[in-house]
């Protein structure tokens, strides 16, 4: 069995394949109207009936959105599920997703799984509110409580879903034919405790497993800052490769491999039309935030748990709000602090990074 926080990288890593999926593999390669005319006759109607299999709306939490519309920003809630045959599993992975489709700007804010929250729809047997690691709360009602939860956590209404176990990702990686990552240096992971592994530098393309490894590597002098820069390098190097149109043939194929790992509230038709808008926007951003903390014992309990710090909490609130106000320009959206610091200079554009140089900004 793997480490705990082995799977939990594993699906975190997971996890962003729902965007590239959805945002990435629909089928518009080049970006021209050919290419858009092509997928619209040859592929929608497969792409269409593939993906009802993962239709699952939530009951009782219906969409307040239901039809897409290009100009609203909307909310949905990443979960990256470790679930292993037909056990409930947890969300070791939760991302709260603003998406603006108008102007290709994409807010993801991490949850870390052991944030101590108050899980909605769980009682005590007094009937006092049950309070737990937020990954719990996947465990306890699936993934319409892991949405109520985390509506109440941030004060605002989550619009849709998608799960995803980490089960098929390596194969999405190789049947895409690998993909090309910046590793000028060996990555050698052998600390005691850690999972041991190599990811040789300097290679053209690397295969899915080589792929999970780099952003699952652990050892090096950046911690959390420097994962997180791997992920977003990832997201730039799938995305690269999944935009060629090499890739056009295998759409069916990876949604096929997706299958059963996958859940999600949009209607196959709104995941296809917001796939065609994100693709069409020049000039795609991706930013990112975790939710600040501070980890240790609980006193009543003794259990590890993370507690939010109440200062960032407040921010992030108000960071997803002004990103879901529709009025507010993409120059006027306020960043992450992760964002800032680096000279004030917004994530690489997704769109403007070729396959054969991914990354090596």
């Amino acid at each position: 069995m793997q480490p705990r926080k082995t799977r939990r990288l594993y699906t975190w890593l997971a996890v962003t394949l729902v965007i590239v999926l959805l945002a990435g593999t629909v089928g518009y390669f080049n970006r021209n109207a050919l290419a858009l005319w092509g997928f619209d006759t040859f592929f929608s109607d497969t792409v269409k009936e593939k993906l009802e299999k993962s239709y699952q709306p939530l009951e009782g939490h219906e969409p307040v959105k239901t039809t897409y519309k290009k100009e609203e920003p909307f909310t949905m809630l990443l979960l990256g599920v470790d679930q292993r045959g037909k056990e409930v599993g947890r969300s070791d992975t939760m991302i709260l997703t603003v998406i603006r489709p108008v102007d290709g700007a994409i807010l993801m804010v991490s949850i870390p799984r052991d944030t101590y929250v108050d899980i909605v729809g769980k009682k005590t047997r007094r009937g006092n509110q049950w309070e737990d690691k937020i990954t719990h709360a996947y465990a306890f009602g699936g993934a319409k409580m892991s949405v109520e939860t985390v509506e109440r956590l941030f004060t605002t209404h989550v619009d849709h879903y998608a799960t995803i176990n980490f089960t098929g990702f390596r194969d999405v990686i190789d049947a895409m034919g690998g993909i090309s990552l910046p590793i000028t240096k060996d990555l050698v992971n052998d600390d005691p405790g850690h999972e041991k592994f190599v990811v040789k530098a300097g290679k053209e393309l690397y295969n899915g497993t080589e792929a999970l490894n780099y952003v699952r590597f652990r050892e090096d002098a950046g911690g959390d800052t420097s994962r997180a820069g791997r992920h977003q390098q990832f997201l730039n190097a799938i995305m690269a490769k999944a935009s060629k149109v090499g890739q056009w043939s295998k759409i069916p194929e990876l949604i096929d491999i997706m299958g059963k790992n996958y859940s999600t509230d949009l209607t196959p038709e709104h995941s296809i039309e917001l796939a065609k808008s994100m693709l069409q926007t020049d000039n795609r951003t991706i930013y990112s935030h975790t939710l600040k903390g501070k980890g240790q014992y609980s006193k009543r309990n003794g259990v590890w748990y993370y507690y939010a710090d109440e200062k960032d909490l407040a921010a992030t609130k108000q960071l997803i709000a002004a990103w879901l106000n529709p009025k507010k320009t993409k120059a006027e959206l306020p960043l992450p602090e992760e964002n800032q610091v680096k000279e004030q200079k917004p994530v690489q554009s997704l769109s403007s990074i070729p396959e054969s140089t991914a990354e090596k900004q």
